[in-house]
């Protein structure tokens, strides 16, 4: 039996733009992107709105990408192994509003597809919590399309409970999509 390397929660810091950059380009999918696919010249990843700080990210020691690089930038992990930046949870506000300042919601979300299985995914969604909790939030919510079912059982399984629907939100490769609100108590 095969033990997966337990991931590295990290808060992001500037060097990560490319690399995760490039893993959303990847990763695009009309399984959980509303966005058209990303066409080249690429925005930053970082903006004004949101930077390094409101990113954690995920690394795998020894990982290989798809594109078969060991690490990312050159890092080196536990005991001199490389690691790979293979996923990120992006956290913020839901809207600019006070009286909505006690609530962090979910703004992004990914994991590679080859890091998928391994509990990178479970591992960013604690850590999210957690850094909602030391941000003295008191809920935390996200949105997911209705037919991203891995997504959204993967939420359920960590205490995230349906709280709305809007049915038809999105028009999806010619199909109508519900959004999904989740939310959990902190």
């Amino acid at each position: 039996m095969t033990v997966m390397p337990e991931p590295y929660i990290r808060h992001a810091v500037p060097a990560d733009e490319e690399t995760l950059s490039r893993l959303d380009r990847i990763a695009w999918s009309p399984l959980h992107a509303v966005q058209p696919r990303p066409q080249p010249p690429y925005p930053p990843f970082f903006t004004e709105r949101f930077g390094p700080r409101d990113h954690l990210v995920a690394e795998l020691d020894g990982a290989a990408g798809p594109d078969g690089a060991a690490g990312p930038d050159g890092a080196v992990g536990a005991a001199g192994r490389d690691r790979r930046v293979v996923g990120y949870v992006r956290l913020g506000f839901p809207t600019s509003l006070a009286c909505n300042a006690h609530v962090r919601q979910i703004l992004g979300f990914l994991v590679a597809e080859e890091a998928r299985g391994a509990g990178v995914g479970r591992a960013l969604l604690r850590a999210a919590r957690e850094e909602a909790r030391r941000q003295g939030a008191r809920r935390l919510t996200l949105r997911v399309l209705g037919h991203n079912t891995p997504a959204r059982t993967l939420y359920a399984s960590e205490g995230f409970a349906v709280e709305g629907v809007l049915p038809g939100e999105f028009l999806l490769d010619g199909a109508y999509v519900d959004d999904v609100l989740m939310g959990c108590a902190l």
